[in-house]
């Protein structure tokens, strides 16, 4: 019985997979390309997508254990909340989900140490963009320029490695973005007063033991240094995948979505 128990769980979670997999693949594959830039994305449509309208458009930041060149990893956190029906029906907008290569990173940020227990985290002021950076933001240029997006309804979000990029990508392009959120990610506070226009809500795990909650509360702090009122939800009990309960915030996508140009 024992062995019968483990062969149906086993083909369960074998098809809870391929049923992943499937979703998965309403999301179109794209690649930019110019000059030395490239990365790979996903593209999500809007059932019934009307090329002769304007939608909203949000782009979404992986994290580090994401990167890669399968144009599919990139889709394992967030890729499944864009492809509720409830949303889709509520909330007709192109998605998309770029991928870092593996070996770059969204934010311009070096680490103190590999050992997590002594890990910090140095943000750069200024500079250039990493190579992914600079790519990404040539995609999102190229794809702001399709006939079919609201320029004025642009948004942005991403966890750990991607929060990190969030907050860089709001500095760097600091006039496209009516809102954005970020989860489990930092920036140095320097950078915060670049930012403070945009219409931001912060995530973190208080027990967060990789990207420590620290970031995210100094830089809410920053922004009321900077008279403006941080929209930041902290979870007690979340450690480093707080992103599973920023996902099921109610608010998170109305609130995203609620915000214009």
């Amino acid at each position: 019985m024992n062995g019968l128990k483990f062969l149906s769980t086993g083909i369960l979670l074998l098809c809870i997979i391929g049923s992943n997999a499937q979703d998965f693949k309403k999301y179109d594959s794209g690649n930019y390309v110019h000059k030395k830039d490239s990365i790979y994305y996903r593209i999500l449509f809007p059932e019934n997508f009307d090329a002769k309208q304007k939608y909203p458009i949000v782009f979404f930041l992986h994290g580090s254990g994401e990167r890669g060149n399968d144009n599919a990893a990139q889709l394992r956190n967030g890729g499944k909340l864009f492809l509720k029906e409830t949303v889709r029906k509520d909330f007709p907008a192109i998605v998309v989900f770029p991928q870092c290569s593996s070996d770059s990173f969204w934010a311009n940020v070096d680490f103190k140490s590999t050992d997590p227990a002594k890990r910090g985290f140095n943000f750069s002021t200024g500079g250039k963009p990493t190579k992914a950076m600079h790519a990404l933001m040539g995609m999102i240029d190229n794809l702001l320029d399709k006939p079919y997006v609201d320029k004025k309804s642009v948004y942005v979000g991403g966890l750990s490695m991607g929060g990190m990029g969030t907050f860089e990508l709001l500095r760097r392009k600091r006039k496209t973005f009516a809102a954005a959120f970020a989860i489990c990610g930092g920036d140095n506070i320097a950078n915060v007063q670049k930012y403070k226009k945009t219409p931001l809500w912060i995530f973190h795990g208080e027990k967060d033991d990789v990207v420590p909650v620290g970031l995210s509360t100094a830089i809410a702090d920053q922004l009321k240094v900077l008279d403006v009122d941080p929209k930041i939800t902290l979870y007690p009990n979340d450690n480093h995948n707080s992103w599973d309960s920023a996902f099921a915030e109610p608010e998170l996508l109305p609130w995203l979505f609620s915000h214009h140009k």
